[in-house]
């Protein structure tokens, strides 16, 4: 019988989807002249992202991370929302010799309970709250200076650049996600949520 699929000489893997259970543990808001963040209550969200907050927009300017652009390209706005996780930050403090990371001091929107190795979630991955808000994953957070400096800064660390310098290193896979708004809403401090990470695959060219 003629095979009209035949497999390659190495077939891709295949992970199949799964779903987790979460919880936004606390939410917190930059102003919109600042990158770091301030505890709140609830976090209102539009398709802009978070009304007034530094991050808001349905597009942004091109940075370091955007090499392939020159810099101030206007672009989509996927990093509407920075979400971290504590046993994550616990490691990068130990890393840099320090007691604690508060999220609000790199920038966070969101502190999640419940997801192990958050930072390694895959684009594509959908946070549905339990009060309707969807949440979908762009990417991981690649750990920079500036927040490095925020870091050094608030933890009154002897050498500000030297402890700017270190987070990159110590943060490298442990900064968590950056996400935009799929669906709009407003999600309380200590909701709940499900996870859903799609179907991935291990492709080998």
């Amino acid at each position: 019988m003629l095979d009209l699929f035949p497999e390659t000489e190495q077939p891709v893997e295949i992970i199949p989807a799964r779903k987790l259970s979460a919880r936004a543990a606390a939410l917190y808001v930059a102003p919109s002249d600042d990158f770091q963040t301030r505890p709140v209550g609830e976090l209102r969200l539009g398709f802009d992202g978070i009304a007034d907050d530094f991050h808001a927009g349905p597009t942004r300017r091109s940075g370091g991370r955007e090499p392939w652009y020159p810099r101030g390209t206007e672009m989509r706005n996927e990093r509407q929302l920075s979400i971290v996780a504590a046993d994550e930050l616990a490691v990068v403090a130990e890393r840099m010799g320090l007691a604690e990371i508060k999220p609000e001091w790199i920038g966070a929107n969101m502190l999640i309970e419940g997801v192990p190795h958050l930072s390694m979630l895959p684009a594509g991955s959908l946070l549905f709250f339990k009060g309707g808000v969807t949440i979908k994953v762009d990417a991981q957070n690649g750990p920079c200076r500036l927040s490095g400096r925020s870091i050094a800064e608030n933890a009154g660390m002897a050498h500000v650049e030297a402890g700017a310098l270190m987070f990159p290193k110590a943060a490298k896979r442990l900064r968590g996600l950056v996400a935009w708004v799929e669906k709009p809403g407003t999600i309380k401090a200590g909701e709940e949520m499900s996870v859903r990470v799609p179907e991935q695959w291990i492709y080998q060219a």
